[in-house]
């Protein structure tokens, strides 16, 4: 059977400024389509509320169906077939971080992934490789559950992640559903990658999984008028 590639790009830039507007407080939801493949995100905490792959048409990211406290972005640009941009203004001593000089920023996508569905049960039998080679690294591909039961409280881990060539992206890790044929790569120009299971989601009305991040191993410093990048691609991989 044919593959179908799909990519979704975030990409986090940040402009500290001297002074900040005031961001509207309107919370919207915006669905980039693409034939069958479509992904909802809100404004309301710059979040990925949904993505539907072509197959079965099944809901493969995790998390609640309310929302709750948390920062509404502004919508800068959206289109239906494409694309959609957030941004946020942030006022001075938010969160006591002060714009008018060198202020700690480091974001992290957490979204939390099920390539079987939202729904289908745990990701112990997903099989992921990453390109780290620190301890109970994934540098051969091997399932999740493989040797959960070795750490007390599941995957939290941090992975430099090695041979990074200087190239716009590097590849960061690759993630595989051998039921549904699915697959999740990931790129990123960061040099790290936060692999985390859940462990402390207590039992409650949900959508749990795996999660994936990119922290910033360089200097989080950043000065005004000095712009903070951060790229991600996912590339998804539908039989």
């Amino acid at each position: 059977m044919a593959k179908t590639n799909f990519y979704i790009v975030f990409l986090v830039e940040l402009l500290l400024a001297f002074q900040a507007s005031e961001a509207s407080k309107e919370v919207g939801i915006y669905e980039p389509k693409r034939g069958n493949f479509s992904v909802k995100l809100t404004n309301y905490g710059a979040t990925m509320l949904s993505l539907i792959l072509p197959g079965n048409l099944v809901d493969i990211v995790l998390g609640y169906d309310t929302i709750d406290n948390d920062v509404i972005w502004t919508m800068k640009s959206y289109s239906e077939e494409n694309h959609v941009t957030f941004g946020y203004e942030s006022y001075d001593r938010e969160q006591a971080k002060a714009l008018n000089k060198a202020t700690p920023v480091n974001l992290a996508l957490h979204t939390y992934w099920n390539l079987g569905g939202h729904n289908s049960g745990d990701i112990l039998s997903h099989t992921i490789q990453d390109h780290s080679k620190l301890l109970y690294n994934f540098l051969q591909p091997r399932h999740i559950g493989s040797r959960i039961n070795e750490l007390p409280h599941g995957y939290d881990i941090n992975y430099v992640l090695d041979d990074r060539e200087h190239r716009h992206l590097n590849k960061v890790a690759d993630v595989k559903y051998s039921k549904t044929g699915r697959k999740m790569e990931l790129w990123s120009n960061q040099p790290g990658v936060q692999f985390y299971t859940a462990n402390y989601l207590e039992i409650e009305k949900g959508k749990g999984g795996f999660t994936l991040n990119n922290p910033n191993f360089p200097s989080q410093i950043i000065s005004p008028r000095q712009t903070y990048k951060h790229i991600m691609v996912f590339q998804f991989t539908a039989k």
